[in-house]
């Protein structure tokens, strides 16, 4: 191993986690409106999530009121979740989806 190689294994074995950027959990809310299939789809389409799982969270969500659907890094965040409010607008319905700092 060169003199390089070892600077740069030290400098990315020295990374801590406060380095990376901060990570942001997606949830998505219940609502009396929104419909469950409409759920499930945004759930695989969004967050690829398979049918099975997407069906599990979205059962998880009517009955707990919410649940985390993924963590990203704060523009993922935001952009699921603007993408989660268009389509459910374009739908008619109030679905709603916000982010937490992890």
């Amino acid at each position: 191993m060169t003199a390089t190689d070892s600077k740069t294994k030290e400098s990315i074995s020295s990374k801590s986690k406060n380095d990376l950027p901060p990570l942001y959990k997606v949830i998505l809310h219940n609502d009396d409106y929104t419909s469950m299939e409409f759920v499930v789809e945004i759930l695989s389409s969004v967050f690829g999530k398979s049918l099975e799982k997407a069906t599990q969270m979205m059962l998880n969500i009517h009955n707990k009121g919410k649940e985390i659907c993924g963590i990203y890094p704060r523009q993922i965040a935001e952009t699921k979740i603007q993408t989660v409010h268009n389509l459910a607008r374009s739908k008619g319905f109030p679905l709603k989806s916000t982010m937490e700092k992890e």
